[in-house]
Protein backbone atom coordinates (compact mmCIF):
# COMPACT_ATOMS: atom_id res chain seq x y z
CA UNK A 1 0.00 0.00 0.00
CA UNK A 2 1.07 3.35 -0.84
CA UNK A 3 2.66 5.63 1.59
CA UNK A 4 0.54 7.44 3.73
CA UNK A 5 -3.17 5.53 2.10
CA UNK A 6 -5.01 3.75 4.78
CA UNK A 7 -8.46 2.62 3.37
CA UNK A 8 -11.81 2.70 5.09
CA UNK A 9 -14.66 0.67 4.49
CA UNK A 10 -17.46 2.98 6.02
CA UNK A 11 -21.19 4.53 6.13
CA UNK A 12 -19.69 8.13 5.92
CA UNK A 13 -21.77 9.25 8.66
CA UNK A 14 -19.73 9.26 12.06
CA UNK A 15 -16.43 9.22 10.15
CA UNK A 16 -14.12 11.52 11.59
CA UNK A 17 -12.98 14.77 9.91
CA UNK A 18 -15.85 13.69 6.80
CA UNK A 19 -19.35 15.52 6.73
CA UNK A 20 -21.65 12.74 7.17
CA UNK A 21 -23.77 11.93 3.82
CA UNK A 22 -27.46 12.27 4.66
CA UNK A 23 -29.42 9.34 5.28
CA UNK A 24 -30.96 9.74 2.00
CA UNK A 25 -28.12 10.69 -0.19
CA UNK A 26 -28.32 8.57 -3.08
CA UNK A 27 -26.31 5.27 -3.01
CA UNK A 28 -25.26 6.10 0.69
CA UNK A 29 -24.95 2.09 1.25
CA UNK A 30 -22.13 1.96 -1.11
CA UNK A 31 -19.93 4.60 0.13
CA UNK A 32 -16.47 4.04 1.39
CA UNK A 33 -14.24 6.65 2.78
CA UNK A 34 -11.01 6.26 1.30
CA UNK A 35 -7.74 8.26 3.09
CA UNK A 36 -4.92 8.50 0.36
CA UNK A 37 -2.55 11.10 0.31
CA UNK A 38 -3.49 14.40 0.18
CA UNK A 39 -6.96 13.73 -0.08
CA UNK A 40 -9.75 12.07 1.96
CA UNK A 41 -12.12 10.50 -0.46
CA UNK A 42 -15.60 9.50 -0.53
CA UNK A 43 -16.36 6.65 -3.23
CA UNK A 44 -19.07 4.74 -4.17
CA UNK A 45 -18.26 1.21 -5.35
CA UNK A 46 -21.45 -0.81 -6.70
CA UNK A 47 -21.44 -4.21 -8.96
CA UNK A 48 -18.77 -6.81 -9.75
CA UNK A 49 -16.41 -7.37 -13.17
CA UNK A 50 -14.02 -5.28 -14.69
CA UNK A 51 -13.61 -2.14 -13.29
CA UNK A 52 -15.28 1.04 -14.86
CA UNK A 53 -14.64 4.48 -13.10
CA UNK A 54 -16.98 7.13 -13.83
CA UNK A 55 -15.83 10.87 -12.67
CA UNK A 56 -18.72 13.74 -12.50
CA UNK A 57 -17.98 17.40 -13.62
CA UNK A 58 -17.46 20.68 -11.99
CA UNK A 59 -19.98 21.29 -9.33
CA UNK A 60 -21.39 17.96 -9.16
CA UNK A 61 -20.23 14.58 -7.41
CA UNK A 62 -20.44 11.01 -8.10
CA UNK A 63 -23.97 11.11 -7.52
CA UNK A 64 -25.02 12.42 -10.82
CA UNK A 65 -23.91 8.64 -11.87
CA UNK A 66 -26.67 6.69 -9.87
CA UNK A 67 -29.04 7.00 -12.36
CA UNK A 68 -27.07 5.36 -14.89
CA UNK A 69 -25.90 2.79 -12.75
CA UNK A 70 -28.03 -0.05 -12.78
CA UNK A 71 -28.02 0.11 -16.43
CA UNK A 72 -24.51 -1.00 -16.52
CA UNK A 73 -24.39 -4.44 -15.51
CA UNK A 74 -21.65 -6.84 -15.33
CA UNK A 75 -18.85 -4.10 -14.17
CA UNK A 76 -17.31 -2.74 -10.89
CA UNK A 77 -18.48 0.78 -10.84
CA UNK A 78 -16.62 3.38 -9.15
CA UNK A 79 -17.36 6.87 -8.47
CA UNK A 80 -15.48 8.81 -6.31
CA UNK A 81 -16.19 12.64 -5.28
CA UNK A 82 -13.42 14.80 -6.76
CA UNK A 83 -11.00 16.52 -4.68
CA UNK A 84 -12.95 19.18 -2.70
CA UNK A 85 -16.40 18.05 -4.05
CA UNK A 86 -19.26 16.35 -2.90
CA UNK A 87 -17.64 14.37 0.17
CA UNK A 88 -14.15 14.18 -0.51
CA UNK A 89 -12.69 16.82 1.67
CA UNK A 90 -9.23 18.04 -0.30
CA UNK A 91 -5.98 17.56 1.64
CA UNK A 92 -4.67 21.01 -0.49
CA UNK A 93 -5.92 23.62 -2.43
CA UNK A 94 -3.07 23.33 -4.48
CA UNK A 95 -4.32 19.73 -5.80
CA UNK A 96 -7.41 20.69 -7.67
CA UNK A 97 -6.30 21.43 -11.22
CA UNK A 98 -6.56 18.67 -14.05
CA UNK A 99 -2.72 17.26 -13.82
CA UNK A 100 -2.94 17.13 -9.99
CA UNK A 101 -6.64 15.87 -9.80
CA UNK A 102 -5.65 12.80 -12.79
CA UNK A 103 -2.16 12.10 -10.63
CA UNK A 104 -4.00 11.48 -7.60
CA UNK A 105 -6.91 9.40 -9.08
CA UNK A 106 -4.06 7.18 -10.81
CA UNK A 107 -2.54 6.81 -7.01
CA UNK A 108 -5.77 6.11 -5.43
CA UNK A 109 -6.29 3.61 -8.02
CA UNK A 110 -2.90 2.03 -7.55
CA UNK A 111 -3.30 2.24 -3.63
CA UNK A 112 -6.96 0.08 -4.04
CA UNK A 113 -6.15 -2.40 -6.65
CA UNK A 114 -8.60 -0.66 -9.11
CA UNK A 115 -7.29 -1.32 -12.88
CA UNK A 116 -10.38 0.43 -14.75
CA UNK A 117 -10.81 -1.01 -18.15
CA UNK A 118 -12.94 2.05 -19.32
CA UNK A 119 -13.50 5.41 -17.83
CA UNK A 120 -16.75 7.19 -18.08
CA UNK A 121 -16.36 10.96 -17.89
CA UNK A 122 -18.80 13.65 -17.26
CA UNK A 123 -17.92 17.21 -18.59
CA UNK A 124 -14.52 18.30 -17.00
CA UNK A 125 -14.93 14.65 -15.77
CA UNK A 126 -14.86 13.59 -19.38
CA UNK A 127 -10.73 15.84 -19.55
CA UNK A 128 -9.93 13.99 -16.53
CA UNK A 129 -10.50 10.62 -18.20
CA UNK A 130 -8.35 11.42 -20.96
CA UNK A 131 -5.56 12.81 -18.90
CA UNK A 132 -6.09 9.72 -16.51
CA UNK A 133 -5.46 7.35 -20.09
CA UNK A 134 -2.40 9.00 -20.49
CA UNK A 135 -0.96 8.50 -17.01
CA UNK A 136 -2.01 4.90 -16.08
CA UNK A 137 0.16 2.02 -16.12
CA UNK A 138 -2.04 0.22 -17.52
CA UNK A 139 -4.27 2.73 -19.75
CA UNK A 140 -8.05 1.87 -20.18
CA UNK A 141 -9.17 0.03 -23.33
CA UNK A 142 -11.73 3.02 -23.76
CA UNK A 143 -12.47 6.39 -22.62
CA UNK A 144 -16.08 7.87 -22.91
CA UNK A 145 -16.91 11.73 -22.26
CA UNK A 146 -20.43 12.59 -22.17
CA UNK A 147 -20.60 16.17 -23.32
CA UNK A 148 -17.03 16.78 -22.09
CA UNK A 149 -15.64 20.28 -21.37
CA UNK A 150 -12.72 19.90 -23.93
CA UNK A 151 -13.23 23.19 -25.14
CA UNK A 152 -13.48 26.83 -22.63
CA UNK A 153 -14.05 26.51 -18.96
CA UNK A 154 -16.35 29.50 -18.74
CA UNK A 155 -19.24 27.84 -20.43
CA UNK A 156 -18.93 24.57 -18.35
CA UNK A 157 -19.38 26.50 -15.14
CA UNK A 158 -20.90 29.14 -16.16
CA UNK A 159 -24.49 27.06 -15.23
CA UNK A 160 -23.22 27.32 -11.29
CA UNK A 161 -20.96 30.25 -11.18
CA UNK A 162 -20.28 34.32 -12.37
CA UNK A 163 -18.36 34.67 -15.32
CA UNK A 164 -15.85 35.81 -13.00
CA UNK A 165 -14.83 32.76 -10.71
CA UNK A 166 -11.24 32.58 -11.59
CA UNK A 167 -10.99 35.69 -9.57
CA UNK A 168 -13.53 34.94 -7.09
CA UNK A 169 -11.66 31.79 -6.11
CA UNK A 170 -8.94 34.34 -4.49
CA UNK A 171 -11.27 35.46 -2.21
CA UNK A 172 -11.75 33.88 0.83
CA UNK A 173 -15.20 34.74 0.97
CA UNK A 174 -15.94 33.97 -2.53
CA UNK A 175 -17.50 30.58 -1.60
CA UNK A 176 -19.90 32.12 1.07
CA UNK A 177 -20.86 34.67 -1.51
CA UNK A 178 -21.58 32.02 -4.36
CA UNK A 179 -23.23 29.52 -1.80
CA UNK A 180 -25.74 32.43 -0.58
CA UNK A 181 -26.46 33.25 -4.15
CA UNK A 182 -27.01 30.07 -5.58
CA UNK A 183 -28.66 27.59 -3.15
CA UNK A 184 -32.18 28.29 -3.02
CA UNK A 185 -34.15 25.90 -4.84
CA UNK A 186 -36.03 27.55 -7.61
CA UNK A 187 -32.25 29.21 -8.21
CA UNK A 188 -30.72 25.42 -8.82
CA UNK A 189 -34.07 24.87 -10.91
CA UNK A 190 -33.04 27.62 -13.02
CA UNK A 191 -29.56 26.73 -13.29
CA UNK A 192 -30.45 23.29 -14.32
CA UNK A 193 -32.65 24.76 -16.96
CA UNK A 194 -30.11 26.90 -17.78
CA UNK A 195 -27.94 23.77 -18.69
CA UNK A 196 -31.12 22.58 -21.31
CA UNK A 197 -31.54 20.05 -18.99
CA UNK A 198 -34.50 18.55 -17.12
CA UNK A 199 -34.07 16.39 -14.28
CA UNK A 200 -36.24 14.63 -11.34
CA UNK A 201 -37.38 16.73 -8.29
CA UNK A 202 -34.75 14.54 -6.17
CA UNK A 203 -32.44 15.11 -8.30
CA UNK A 204 -33.05 18.86 -8.14
CA UNK A 205 -32.52 18.15 -4.05
CA UNK A 206 -29.55 16.61 -4.69
CA UNK A 207 -27.67 19.59 -6.12
CA UNK A 208 -28.88 21.96 -3.74
CA UNK A 209 -27.56 20.53 -1.00
CA UNK A 210 -24.14 20.19 -2.65
CA UNK A 211 -24.26 24.16 -3.46
CA UNK A 212 -25.34 24.70 -0.22
CA UNK A 213 -21.97 23.51 1.09
CA UNK A 214 -19.47 25.77 1.44
CA UNK A 215 -16.84 23.45 1.25
CA UNK A 216 -18.00 21.76 -1.58
CA UNK A 217 -18.87 25.70 -3.28
CA UNK A 218 -14.64 26.21 -2.27
CA UNK A 219 -13.52 22.96 -4.31
CA UNK A 220 -15.09 23.48 -6.92
CA UNK A 221 -13.75 26.87 -7.32
CA UNK A 222 -10.53 26.18 -6.69
CA UNK A 223 -10.60 23.92 -9.61
CA UNK A 224 -11.63 26.24 -12.12
CA UNK A 225 -9.37 28.56 -10.98
CA UNK A 226 -6.47 25.65 -11.79
CA UNK A 227 -8.24 24.41 -14.13
CA UNK A 228 -5.61 24.12 -17.54
CA UNK A 229 -6.73 22.88 -20.93
CA UNK A 230 -4.37 23.79 -23.16
CA UNK A 231 -1.64 21.68 -22.83
CA UNK A 232 -4.29 18.26 -23.50
CA UNK A 233 -5.39 19.61 -26.10
CA UNK A 234 -2.21 20.01 -27.76
CA UNK A 235 -1.94 15.97 -26.79
CA UNK A 236 -4.51 15.16 -28.31
CA UNK A 237 -3.26 13.69 -31.16
CA UNK A 238 -0.98 11.35 -29.80
CA UNK A 239 -3.70 10.00 -27.53
CA UNK A 240 -4.69 6.74 -29.07
CA UNK A 241 -7.17 5.18 -26.81
CA UNK A 242 -10.67 4.52 -28.20
CA UNK A 243 -12.90 7.44 -27.28
CA UNK A 244 -16.26 7.77 -27.62
CA UNK A 245 -17.98 11.37 -27.00
CA UNK A 246 -21.22 11.27 -26.41
CA UNK A 247 -23.02 15.23 -27.13
CA UNK A 248 -26.52 16.19 -26.83
CA UNK A 249 -28.15 19.27 -29.12
CA UNK A 250 -29.57 20.94 -25.71
CA UNK A 251 -26.84 21.50 -23.85
CA UNK A 252 -25.84 25.05 -23.06
CA UNK A 253 -22.69 24.46 -21.41
CA UNK A 254 -20.72 22.26 -23.89
CA UNK A 255 -22.26 23.05 -27.37
CA UNK A 256 -22.02 19.93 -29.40
CA UNK A 257 -19.78 21.03 -31.76
CA UNK A 258 -17.17 20.65 -29.30
CA UNK A 259 -17.32 16.89 -28.59
CA UNK A 260 -17.25 16.81 -32.67
CA UNK A 261 -14.16 18.94 -33.04
CA UNK A 262 -12.15 16.81 -30.30
CA UNK A 263 -13.81 13.72 -31.80
CA UNK A 264 -11.57 14.77 -35.24
CA UNK A 265 -8.51 15.38 -33.56
CA UNK A 266 -8.46 11.98 -31.46
CA UNK A 267 -7.22 9.04 -33.56
CA UNK A 268 -9.45 6.49 -32.52
CA UNK A 269 -12.57 8.35 -31.59
CA UNK A 270 -16.27 8.74 -32.32
CA UNK A 271 -18.97 11.37 -32.03
CA UNK A 272 -22.51 10.58 -31.32
CA UNK A 273 -25.46 12.54 -30.27
CA UNK A 274 -28.18 11.78 -28.60
CA UNK A 275 -31.20 14.59 -29.14
CA UNK A 276 -33.61 16.41 -27.00
CA UNK A 277 -31.23 16.18 -23.88
CA UNK A 278 -29.67 19.23 -22.06
CA UNK A 279 -25.61 18.73 -20.28
CA UNK A 280 -27.15 16.38 -17.51
CA UNK A 281 -28.06 14.31 -20.56
CA UNK A 282 -26.76 10.85 -17.94
CA UNK A 283 -29.41 11.61 -15.76
CA UNK A 284 -32.18 12.73 -17.92
CA UNK A 285 -31.58 9.59 -20.17
CA UNK A 286 -29.64 6.93 -18.26
CA UNK A 287 -31.13 4.25 -20.19
CA UNK A 288 -29.99 5.50 -23.87
CA UNK A 289 -26.81 6.88 -23.17
CA UNK A 290 -25.72 3.23 -21.41
CA UNK A 291 -26.53 1.87 -24.36
CA UNK A 292 -23.96 3.86 -26.26
CA UNK A 293 -21.76 3.35 -24.01
CA UNK A 294 -22.82 -0.24 -23.74
CA UNK A 295 -22.31 -0.77 -27.70
CA UNK A 296 -19.37 1.20 -27.90
CA UNK A 297 -17.64 -0.82 -24.90
CA UNK A 298 -18.53 -4.04 -27.06
CA UNK A 299 -16.70 -2.74 -30.29
CA UNK A 300 -13.42 -2.41 -27.75
CA UNK A 301 -13.38 -6.52 -26.53
CA UNK A 302 -14.96 -5.27 -23.26
CA UNK A 303 -17.62 -7.86 -22.07
CA UNK A 304 -20.79 -6.08 -21.84
CA UNK A 305 -23.06 -9.02 -22.67
CA UNK A 306 -25.89 -8.91 -24.40
CA UNK A 307 -26.57 -4.82 -25.75
CA UNK A 308 -29.03 -4.33 -28.65
CA UNK A 309 -27.18 -3.00 -31.67
CA UNK A 310 -23.70 -3.94 -30.44
CA UNK A 311 -21.22 -4.70 -32.92
CA UNK A 312 -18.65 -7.13 -31.45
CA UNK A 313 -15.09 -6.21 -32.87
CA UNK A 314 -14.86 -10.17 -33.59
CA UNK A 315 -17.59 -9.78 -35.57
Amino acid sequence: MRAGCRRRWARCSGVRGVTALPDDWPLRAASRIIRCRPHEWHVQVTGTGPDLLLLHGAGASAHSFHPIMSHLPGFRLIAPDLPGQGYTRAGGLRRLGLDPMAEDLAALCADQGWQPTAIIGHSAGGAVALRLAEILPAPPQAVVGINAALGPFDGVAGWLFPRLARVMAASPLAAVAVTRLSSSRAQVERLVAGMGSTIAPEGIATYQRLVSSRAHIEGTLGMMAQWQLEPLLARMPQIAVPTLLIAAPRDRAVPPAVSRMRAEILPRAEFAELPAYGHLAHEEAPEQVATLILRFLAQHHLPVGDVPGARHADG
